[in-house]
């Protein structure tokens, strides 16, 4: 399966000049009236459009190392982007094909050499390898046997645990599996949430976390044995304290905090680093109000690395919270043709990404930025030592530049 590298269309985050082309846009319209029309979004905080899917994209993964996102569309093809080239007018992606079928969700492994897809139409797990060639591209190589076939309604999320030692595939009943690498079935766990709306492997690898139509968010750990062995899957802890069905939820990158939204039309973001060994509960930290929540039949998350933001999708609008304050901050109305697919912040916290139609769109992260003034001005004060407000200065510093560049900062 060979590979190339493609450029996308050109994007560099400035808002495009409408009038320019446009007679000549309307004339090609009449003579193309066939082709779909790429969805035209403009925003100050757009980064980068990455465009170079002909399908609708369903899924994205950003690797551990940072280096890369994955997307996968029902082009039959799933494309591997180069985050450095982000902000440039170029974007180079790599792409795989995937054979008389297609991708609906993706996953990186954690050491970034392979890559792990739900099929479509063969209703299984397929692994790509990823090997480096000579001249720096990749070559993506399907391994030639699939998972088995053990799940009886579709499937709506997967992922591999950090620590390599599982993968998890949960579908729209109540079932979620947890499999070894190769292909065996380790545990079978039915959620009693009468459906799956969502599940996910926190970033630490130790938990296995679903919701759907309780009004609760369920939390499993997988347990190992000391020489790596898999032993049990037993109930952690729960999220409780919405009133209505659960669309969605996220760990933090440390595993200690957790975000969840629900059809209350309120979002809760939860303290996770608790003992729960020792029947210690999750503690709310704050309750937010999302309208859209409660009448939309979906509803994306995503919290940032450092659960400072909240990103809330609903139809095809995009809001941000700051999760302390509790505030919206930023709101991107229509930002993509279809409904909003999935959302990810970048493993730095510095961009959101979203997709649904055909591109993906990166947004900057003001609000990420805004709680890193506010988090540093607080810490100044305190500051006890020179080394430390320098420091805290630096960082102080950083943040406001990005603002100010961004023409975000608060007067």
């Amino acid at each position: 399966m060979g590979l190339s590298f493609s450029s996308g269309q050109k994007a560099n985050g400035f808002p495009s000049d409408k009038s320019s082309g446009s007679k000549k846009q309307k004339q090609q319209q009449r003579i193309r009236k066939e082709k779909p029309q790429q969805h035209n979004f403009t925003h100050r905080l757009l980064a980068a459009a990455l465009k170079s899917h002909s399908g609708n994209i369903s899924c994205m993964d950003f690797s551990s190392n940072g280096k890369y996102l994955a997307t996968c569309a029902d082009d039959r093809t799933v494309r591997i982007w180069s985050t450095k080239d982000f902000l440039q007018r170029e974007h180079r992606s790599m792409r795989a094909n995937v054979e008389l079928d297609h991708a609906t969700l993706v996953r990186f492994s954690p050491d970034c050499r392979a890559f792990i897809v739900w099929l479509a139409n063969g209703d299984t797990l397929r692994v790509f390898k990823m090997t480096k060639r000579e001249d720096g591209g990749y070559t993506f190589t399907a391994t030639p046997e699939d998972f088995p076939k053990k799940h009886k309604a579709p499937v709506i999320d997967i992922g591999i645990a950090d620590t390599g030692k599982f993968i998890m595939t949960a579908s729209s009943d109540t079932t979620v599996l947890i499999w070894s690498l190769k292909g065996q079935v380790l545990s079978t766990i039915n959620t009693n949430q009468m459906n799956n709306t969502h599940a996910a492997v926190s970033p630490c690898g130790r938990f296995v976390a679903s919701c759907g139509f309780t009004p609760d968010v369920k939390v499993w750990e997988v347990c190992f044995g000391k020489k790596g062995e898999f032993q049990e899957v037993v109930r952690a802890f729960e999220l409780k304290g919405h009133s209505a069905a659960v669309h969605s939820f996220a760990f933090s990158n440390d595993s200690r905090r957790m975000a969840s939204v629900s059809k209350d039309g309120t979002w809760k973001l939860w303290d996770t680093d608790v003992e729960y060994k020792k029947q210690q509960d999750p503690y709310l930290l704050r309750t937010g109000r999302f309208e859209e929540a409660a009448g939309a039949a979906l509803c994306r998350l995503a919290l940032s690395p450092d659960a400072q933001v909240l990103a809330l999708a609903s139809g095809s609008s995009i809001h941000l919270y700051n999760t302390r304050r509790g505030e919206k901050e930023e709101c991107f109305e229509r930002a993509h043709g279809e409904c909003i697919a999935d959302l990810a912040f970048d493993i730095t916290g510095r961009f959101l990404a979203s997709c649904g139609d055909r591109a993906v769109r990166l947004f900057h992260n003001t609000p990420g930025h805004r709680a890193v003034v506010e988090e540093m001005q607080g810490l100044l004060k305190r500051a006890s030592n020179d080394s430390t407000r320098q420091r805290l200065q630096q960082q102080l510093t950083q943040a406001q530049e990005a603002l100010k560049s961004l023409g975000a900062l608060k007067k």
